[in-house]
């Protein structure tokens, strides 16, 4: 089995590293995290007009019909960047869950708009503290009218149109809702990551649309859950390997009683461990993208294995990367607590990383039964 990407997948991941190191270098991060803007407007507009946002979305949708192996390389290099744009929140759940669960109407509707990045789309799944479960849901769908509050909405300041969770009947259905709808109301939360702005939403009998069979939408959520894993996972990986290169080009260059800092046996060890996890994590995340690119049965599994993995690398890197720096690396002018604070947002993105954890022990329990 061949895990690698072809050659024309890493010159598109080339091509998104240099765009991105020249429009969106880790302190452009900082603008937005400092400002009122929800995201980078302009930055949005250029991933727009580049086609990233529709690699996975069908041409007939007014994507570019790539596939999802293209979209894993730009998420990556979205991710080394710290790229302070709502890319997953609207393409790989928002897009997804309609690309799954809409109707051939839904999609024309509402896909072109997600790929040209002309609307930002996000899940809103939280309601409380925890891993959220189908029996704690209070959001209600009734004649499509859409009641409740939702917690945590990632990039939900900047967003015009949301996926919502929410009861109906004796069960959990996914609804698609305009936020510009009346009913519709929206405040500022604050978080770990400014840079992706969240944000609390109330719904008081605002009109929604289903997606899919009403009452089954948990299964279909999960499944789009375990597709956006995959992706956040590359993020999670560009991330982790910018610490370390950072922490790396640092430990070249910082003197101390008269001897490079990398000659010290303290930051070697730093440095290599930091290594093994990112490249544990990318290989979970490479086995993951292809069970996605294939629809693979072991995708559940392989999206488990690479959200917990890459969760842990990004978290890892990020903290010895700002040991290694020393002093000045939790200091507001350095780019070290932008990856911190990234590491953080997205590690609970999708939900608590406890539910993910339980996720792939259920995964490995089911296999070993099999």
């Amino acid at each position: 089995m061949n895990l690698d990407f072809s050659d024309d997948q890493k010159m598109l991941k080339d091509q998104a590293r240099k765009v991105l190191s020249e429009k969106s270098p880790p302190g452009a991060n900082r603008a937005v995290l400092e400002g009122t803007a929800p995201y980078d407007a302009k930055l949005w507009a250029q991933v727009g007009e580049l086609g990233w946002l529709g690699c996975a979305i069908p041409e007939a949708y007014g994507g570019l019909g790539l596939g999802y192996l293209e979209l894993c390389v730009i998420a990556e290099e979205l991710g080394r960047a710290i790229a302070p744009v709502p890319v997953s929140s609207s393409i790989y759940l928002a897009a997804e869950a309609i690309l799954r669960l809409g109707t051939e109407e839904q999609k024309q509707a509402h896909l072109p708009r997600l790929a040209a990045g002309e609307v930002v789309g996000t899940l809103a799944l939280a309601e409380g503290v925890g891993v959220p479960r189908p029996e704690r849901l209070e959001t209600r769908l009734e004649g499509g009218r859409l009641t409740g509050r939702k917690i945590a909405v990632p990039d939900g300041l900047g967003a015009g149109l949301a996926v919502v969770a929410a009861r109906e009947g004796q069960g959990v259905s996914i609804a698609l809702v305009d936020l510009s709808e009346k009913g519709v109301g929206r405040a500022a939360e604050r978080s770990i990551d400014p840079s992706r702005k969240s944000a609390t939403l109330t719904f008081e009998g605002a009109r929604a649309e289903r997606l899919g069979p009403a009452g089954e939408g948990w299964a279909e959520l999960q499944a789009v859950l375990s597709r956006a894993a995959v992706l956040v996972a590359f993020e999670q990986v560009g991330g982790a390997d910018a610490c370390l290169a950072i922490a790396r080009d640092y430990a070249l260059s910082r003197y101390a009683f008269g001897r490079l800092i990398g000659s010290f046996q303290a930051i070697k060890h730093k440095l290599a461990d930091m290594y093994t996890h990112t490249e544990l994590a990318r290989s979970n995340a490479y086995y993951a993208a292809w069970a996605l690119s294939t629809d693979a049965p072991e995708l559940p599994l392989a999206a488990a294995s690479a959200r917990v993995s890459a969760s842990h690398a990004f978290d890892y890197a990020a903290k010895e990367m700002l040991q290694t720096l020393g002093g000045m690396g939790i200091t507001w002018e350095a780019d070290g607590h932008l990856y911190l604070r990234r590491a953080a947002g997205l590690r609970l993105l999708l939900g608590a990383p406890r539910g993910w954890k339980e996720r792939l022990v259920r995964e490995l329990e089911r296999r070993n039964a099999a």
